[in-house]
């Protein structure tokens, strides 16, 4: 069997489509059928149910599809081995990142690591905290970037840089007494369960003696533009980054409470039995050198 063999069935497993894969690898539909046919017929399996027009995964299949992932995976990291050996003069980076982290505080340092190895492909991924730890534990992932504390015994976990939390609401807080009380009884805008903002709230919050889980959540929105923007149309308060409020206070479309919620600490994610490579590391170099004054 081939790499691509095991490619073309990975694609089409996910996909339950043989046209959808082949059109995703940028291959034939009769060369995906064909690798599909070579595999189940080598070994006298069958990898798919074929109902109708339909696929899916027969019992073998699933199990096939598992050991097709791990081959895959160790070729790319063998292929990512020999790219270091040529000194960093091709590969490729791939780092993910919680959304605040990837819109506001990394673009510089991928803008700083490109101008130094123009010949490393950087691929971005975006995603919650959760969703990032994931990415670098399963190996799709070189790095990962998150806003919030992640418990992985599998993954080694160091703080990076920092900003901080913002309580912002549409109207100014003149005279307004930011207490307990205050914070229990606010109709907050939040950001989705499993992101490092609402993480990092929740733990100011608890350090105040508030229980987050009795607040008055009015709206919970999946990005920090979104919050950002029904906030500004009034609809609660929220507490949201620095870095992505700093345009909404200067246009005096939001503003600041008199309450300081503490620095958030951004953390660094890599997994501690995979290889490490160069590129990852130059990169976190880049990192290191702009967080100096």
């Amino acid at each position: 069997m081939t790499l691509e063999q095991l490619r073309i069935f990975i694609e089409v497993a996910e996909r339950e489509h043989v046209t959808a894969a082949a059109k995703a690898l940028n291959v034939t539909q009769s060369t995906a059928s064909a690798a599909i046919s070579a595999l189940e017929e080598r070994h006298g399996i069958k990898l798919f149910h074929r109902v109708g027009r339909g696929i899916s995964l027969t019992e073998t299949g699933k199990i096939f599809l598992v050991e097709a992932r791990n081959v895959l995976a160790s070729a790319a990291s063998a292929e990512a081995i020999l790219d270091d050996l040529s000194g960093l003069r091709r590969g490729s980076l791939r780092v993910v990142a919680s959304q605040t982290i990837a819109a506001y505080w990394l673009p510089s340092a991928l803008v700083a690591f490109r101008q130094a190895f123009p010949h490393i492909g950087v691929v971005l991924e975006i995603g919650n905290t959760q969703q990032a730890a994931g990415h670098v534990r399963d190996g799709y992932s070189d790095l990962g970037i998150v806003e919030g504390y992640v418990d992985d015994p599998a993954l080694a976990h160091w703080p990076i840089g920092e900003d901080r939390l913002q309580l912002v609401g549409s109207i100014p807080f003149q005279g307004t007494t930011i207490d307990s009380e205050w914070l229990q009884t606010a109709e907050w805008i939040m950001r989705e369960s499993g992101s490092g903002t609402r993480s990092s709230l929740n733990h100011a919050l608890r350090a105040r003696g508030v229980n987050p889980d009795t607040l008055k959540e009015v709206l919970a929105l999946p990005s920090n533009e979104s919050v950002r923007t029904a906030v500004e149309a009034g609809a609660g308060v929220a507490a949201l980054s620095s870095l992505v409020v700093a345009p909404s206070l200067a246009a005096r479309a939001l503003y600041a409470a008199p309450v300081d919620l503490g620095p958030r600490i951004f953390f660094g994610l890599r997994h501690k039995e995979r290889y490490r490579s160069k590129a990852a590391d130059a990169f976190l170099q880049i990192l290191e050198t702009q967080k100096k004054p």
